[in-house]
């Protein structure tokens, strides 16, 4: 593994409801099976929100208006070592579709095993601002 560190854009999709989106990552990818917030690795030259934007669309067929930036997270995978950007939404247009193959669902308090290990410790701080908008920064 090398050194460098992989930033990674992930959307934490709120409804109006508090239920947020979670995804199942696909066959063939590391951790396949594990349930994660969609994301993708930010190319160079985009920005973070840009690549959340990309990756929201090609993943799920949504269009993300505005995303508010939350928290980022440094965790060391056997396979790479990821700088996760966290960014709340809700304001997005269309309903999520399986465009890469993968399962996804709408959670109020999260139920869905196995969690990515980078997302267990995030799921405490969003229960406190899944219901109230005004927690965001």
């Amino acid at each position: 593994m090398s050194g460098s560190i992989v930033d990674v854009a992930v959307g934490v999709l709120v409804k109006p409801n508090g239920d947020v989106l979670l995804g199942q990552r696909p066959a063939g990818k590391p951790y396949e099976g594990y349930w994660e917030f969609p994301g993708g690795k930010v190319d160079p030259g985009e920005t973070v929100l840009d690549a959340l934007k990309r990756e929201f669309l090609e993943e799920l067929g949504l269009v993300i208006h505005s995303a508010q930036e939350w928290c980022g997270v440094e965790h060391v995978y056997p396979h790479a070592h990821v700088r996760l950007h966290f960014y709340i939404s809700r304001d997005w247009s269309g309903e999520p579709q399986s465009l890469e193959g993968q399962a996804f669902a709408w959670q109020g308090a999260v139920g869905v095993e196995p969690l990515l290990p980078a997302t267990i410790p995030l799921l405490q701080w969003l229960e406190q601002i899944r219901h109230d908008p005004q927690a965001l920064p």
